[in-house]
């Protein structure tokens, strides 16, 4: 880029006289070039003297200013040590002089000038560090260590942090530094003589950065943000940091790692390091306890500094005062910190790439992000303009009018201008982040109901409650709650409700920090708790699952088990160990269970598509998680012999009627070909290789872990139930089902789905399926079957109350075994129960209004069943039902109130009854009663 092309804008003299000396010197040049020396310079003295010194290169340097600039990087970067110090100042020199002319001039914008300053930094860094440690191993002082160790810097690790982690340096700017080293290059005999070595080379390069000579200084040099750096050394094993950030770590020192990156030294150490920090730095959970320990840095640092006044252009700091810079990155960086744990595309280094995505993702509106990106950008103009004139880490405006006249010549602009845009950006700035950090909510009213003082006065025992913080908080969230409980139809029964709910909450700073900073979510709390106290108990023990709803989508449209699979696929693809995977998968799996509850409960779905969604989310665990216990596996015992394995559901899965606490029917099939055996490093015959295959598919389902655990597994419906093997092989499927299964396991076959498995062998056992279900049979022998399964039903099980829709005399079970019997005298597909139902009218065992009145009982119970199963797991009462669940469960099935809805069931169970008897009647076997 040739400087005279790129000029868009030039300084206005201030001082003429010595602008134009300077300029006098370039006279050769386009307009341009001149007017933009004499601007700079006659504003500057910095500046004018960097012009004067640098004068023959700069003559060089404006016929290709990136170029000329790239190549006093790179040779800072590859500096020998001989000269280093010197080298290093005249490439500061020239970098500084030329990205202050190509941004006064308008040719760079922000980002361009940031950068350049910044990869000086990184150069810089490197040759010093290289010089400093190549020195320690001349002297013997590093065990182990050679030459050839210099190129990595024997293992030591330079982080920039700040604006130099984020590339954003500003124009005089410190660089603030973390000097780590690998302490696995050494063994424990010479770990402390490194440790010394290394923090004597830490000191030589801090040195050569920052000591000021005739030659001027390089860079200022900070190593304070180190882990407790008043007792420890400026250069510490990676090893103690880690220990120290998981056990003292604090939210500031998570909001700086956001920027951390390696500027030099061992790269791939740096890295390491980095990655192992990610839990410390990106919580898994919404962290909106961050907004206040940000609130409090703030205020901390406006005391400290004395900025806490209103905004006042005089003197006033750009950088930590109100509406100043410091306020933009903060909004960002917290923002951040909420997220980023859930969302990695939000762990962005640089503040304005930071804003875009916060707003592409929905967690800052879009005009806020830009108006804030804008504002930052002026900010740091000005900020430049500040520092250019003495070189001076300054970030104050002028106290004086001469001063401000200057600024404002540097701006091209006139005073008046200058000052009233700096008042209108620093109050906008201030407007738009004091309103997130500390919202000034009008209180709500004081509650008119008078709520049980007796439970309020014991909250403060409970664990949520237990600590300082979560008080404090809750203090806040309290008469906002409260006035919402008041607000409600039945308060004292909402406030019961929510206070069994709290009791059981174990920690309180997370949730009561989520509901501050979203109080609707109050409301939804208060709604759970008083209609399902199933719901409201798996609430208690997985609040997190409010991040699903705070972090968008929530109530968007059903994506259906393709766009299921996509989404947990991605979440997976952020973790490659196993056991991280599987707690991925159950955190995820209870988000959307959640999400599934709500829904119905808020009355956004049906009953039946509740049930159908929450097969859909069973399905797509199964479908995902089944490739990852193969690899797994494979690992130790080599890849699956033959064909591999599929996973076939059953039941309710294969049906795809699933509830919120449904076990998943599984029957495991593999097809190992002609091969005996695996081939790995731990070799299995191929039945126990698939034996222990499906067992690792049981327990990474079923075993307890940090999140839980997914779902009970129910492998009975296999072969020989639970006699046979745990894997049936293909061969041994077919040859069973044809010859040996009993007629109700044919019946059980008519609601069998293949979930998971290689394509060859899915369609492979679906089509033998449906060979299976079209072999013909006699009605007879059929309908005794099923008479005489309803006769064992009712003989194994209780008397159900009136809820239970499954288990009972005419209820779903028993409407069911019927509809199978349909499908498999038809050999039609059943997909749902009126299907079979269907069947059975055509054939003429049932006449259109009995299949009429089966099937609406069908619906009705499985709708009741879905229904009762998201309030409870345990039979329901009637009389002990809250008024909110009896609203739930009368929406839900369209009844008019819960006196109708129980007058309902009661008629429906007798009439499906009544129904079933008279069918089966003929079939039922000498000495039994239906």
């Amino acid at each position: 880029m040739n400087l005279s092309d790129a000029i868009r804008r030039v300084p206005t003299l201030f001082d003429a006289q010595k602008g134009r000396e300077l300029a006098a010197l370039f006279s050769d040049f386009s307009p341009d070039v001149s007017a933009l020396i004499a601007g700079a310079a006659g504003c500057s003295p910095y500046l004018a003297g960097l012009i004067e010194k640098e004068q023959e290169w700069l003559r060089s340097a404006f016929e290709d200013v990136d170029k000329a600039v790239a190549d006093e990087i790179a040779s800072a970067a590859f500096h020998a040590p001989d000269g280093l110090a010197d080298g290093l100042r005249r490439a500061k020199r020239r970098v500084a002089v030329i990205s202050a002319l190509a941004d006064l001039g308008g040719a760079w914008p922000l980002e361009r000038v940031t950068a350049a300053l910044t990869d000086l930094a990184d150069a810089a860094c490197q040759s010093a560090l290289r010089a400093a440690v190549g020195h320690q191993i001349q002297r013997g002082k590093l065990p182990g260590m050679d030459a050839d160790d210099v190129e990595d810097a024997a293992g030591m690790v330079v982080l920039a942090m700040g604006k130099m982690g984020a590339h954003e340096l500003n124009y005089s700017s410190d660089i603030d530094l973390i000097c780590l080293f690998d302490e696995t290059r050494f063994d424990a005999d010479g770990f402390q003589q490194a440790r010394a070595a290394f923090s004597r080379a830490t000191r030589a390069m801090a040195a050569t950065l920052s000591e000021i000579t005739a030659q001027g200084y390089v860079f200022r040099t900070d190593l304070r943000l180190r882990p407790d750096p008043s007792v420890t050394p400026v250069c510490i094993a990676m090893e103690a940091a880690e220990q120290y950030y998981e056990s003292l770590g604090r939210t500031w020192e998570r909001a700086a790692y956001i920027k951390a990156r390696v500027a030099a030294g061992d790269a791939a150490a740096g890295n390491r390091f980095l990655k192992t920090l990610t839990p410390f730095v990106w919580r898994r959970h919404l962290d909106f306890a961050a907004i206040q320990d940000a609130h409090d840095m703030r205020l901390a640092i406006r005391e400290h500094k004395g900025l806490g006044g209103p905004i006042t252009l005089p003197g006033h700091n750009m950088k930590l005062g109100r509406g100043g810079i410091r306020e933009i990155e903060f909004f960002t960086q917290t923002r951040q910190l909420i997220a980023g744990g859930r969302d990695p595309d939000l762990r962005c280094r640089e503040t304005r790439k930071g804003l875009a995505v916060l707003a592409q993702k929905k967690w800052v509106e879009t005009d806020v992000a830009e108006a804030l990106s804008d504002h930052y950008v002026a900010h740091r103009t000005v900020e430049h303009r500040l520092q250019m004139v003495q070189d001076a880490q300054t970030h104050n405006l002028p106290r004086s009018e001469e001063n401000f006249a200057r600024l404002a010549a540097m701006m091209a602009t006139d005073v008046a201008s200058l000052q009233a845009d700096l008042k209108q950006r620093l109050e906008a700035v201030h407007e738009l982040t004091e309103g997130f950090f500390a919202p000034s909510k009008p209180q709500p009213p004081v509650p008119q109901v008078d709520l049980d003082e007796s439970i309020l006065n014991r909250w403060i025992s409970y664990p949520a409650l237990r600590s300082t913080r979560s008080r404090q908080i809750f203090d806040r969230v309290k008469p906002d709650l409260l006035a919402r409980l008041s607000g409600t139809a039945r308060p004292q029964d909402a406030l019961i409700a929510f206070d069994g709910f709290l009791a059981g909450l174990p920690a309180g700073v997370q949730l009561f920090s989520l509901l501050e900073a979203n109080p609707q979510l109050t409301d939804l709390i208060i709604d759970i708790t008083g209609t399902s106290p199933a719901l409201a108990q798996y609430l208690s023990r997985n609040a997190g699952v409010f991040d699903a709803v705070i972090g968008g989508g929530f109530f968007s449209d059903w994506p259906h088990q393709a766009g299921l699979e996509r989404a947990l696929e991605e979440a997976l693809a952020r973790e490659t160990d196993y056991e991280l995977r599987l707690d991925t998968t159950r955190r995820w799996h209870k988000e959307w269970n959640f999400r599934i509850g709500v829904h119905l409960l808020r009355g956004l779905i049906s009953a039946q598509e509740a049930s159908a969604q929450y097969a859909d989310l069973a399905r797509t665990v199964l479908a995902v998680i089944w490739p990852i216990v193969i690899d797994n596996f494979a690992l130790k015992h080599g890849p699956a012999p033959g064909r591999g394995a599929v996973v076939l559901g059953m039941g309710s899965l294969g049906a795809g009627t699933l509830n919120a606490g449904s076990d998943l029917d599984l029957i495991v099939i593999y097809d190992p070909l002609d091969m005996d055996a695996s081939d790995g490093r731990k070799p299995l015959a191929s039945r126990v290789y698939y034996a222990r295959l499906t067992q690792a598919l049981i327990t990474a389902l079923s075993a307890p872990m940090a999140q839980g655990k997914l779902f009970e597994v129910d492998m009975r419906l296999r072969p020989s139930g639970n006699q046979g093997p745990v894997a049936t092989s293909w061969p041994a499927f077919q040859s069973y089902q044809r010859d040996e299964a009993w007629t109700w396991e044919h019946l059980a076959l008519t609601r069998a789905a293949v979930i998971a498995g290689p394509e060859a062998l899915v369609r492979d056992v679906a089509v033998f399926t449906r060979s299976v279900l079209s072999m013909p049979r006699k009605t007879e022998d059929v309908l005794k079957e099923v008479a005489d399964m309803r006769h064992r039903l009712q003989q194994a099980k209780s008397p159900p109350g009136l809820f239970e829709a499954k288990t009972g005399a005419g209820r779903l079970q028993e409407i069911e075994l019927l509809a199978q019997a349909g499908a498999l005298l038809t050999g039609k597909p059943m997909d749902q129960t009126a299907d079979g139902i269907s069947y059975l009218s055509t054939l003429g065992v049932l006449s259109a209004e009995q299949a009429a009145d089966l099937s609406a009982g069908a619906t009705l119970f499985a709708n009741l069943h879905t229904a009762v199963r998201l309030l409870s797991d345990q039979p329901l009462d009637s009389a002990l039902l809250a008024p909110a669940a009896q609203g739930f469960l009368s929406d839900v099935l369209d009844c008019a109130s819960f006196d109708v809805l129980e007058t309902k069931l009661t008629q429906s169970y007798q009439r499906c009854d009544q129904i079933l008897s008279m069918v089966l009647a003929p079939y039922v076997a000498r000495g039994e009663s239906l």
